[in-house]
């Protein structure tokens, strides 16, 4: 009985096995202001999916998605000025 079994080095390629670059940890460092709103956001609607939201969590829902909207406005920017290059 002959096994069919796949080679190794053709499943595992060494670009999977290396540590992020400074270049991928910089784009990584120019976006968590943004993750970090989104993270929130999501925080508030996960918190207000088994009630009926009150005035605060409707308040807190907006501040929350108004943050997220002004990160990636400020990412977009930084990344047309050329700054987060």
């Amino acid at each position: 009985m002959s096994f069919i079994v796949a080679i190794q080095a053709g499943v595992t390629t060494v670009e999977f096995d290396r540590a992020p670059s400074a270049a991928e940890l910089d784009a990584i460092a120019t976006e968590t202001p943004l993750i970090e709103a989104e993270v929130e956001l999501l925080d508030v609607r996960i918190a207000l999916l088994d009630r009926l939201p009150s005035e605060l969590d409707r308040r807190r829902l907006r501040r929350a998605q108004t943050r997220v909207l002004a990160e990636r406005a400020a990412l977009a920017n930084r990344v047309t000025s050329g700054e987060a290059a």
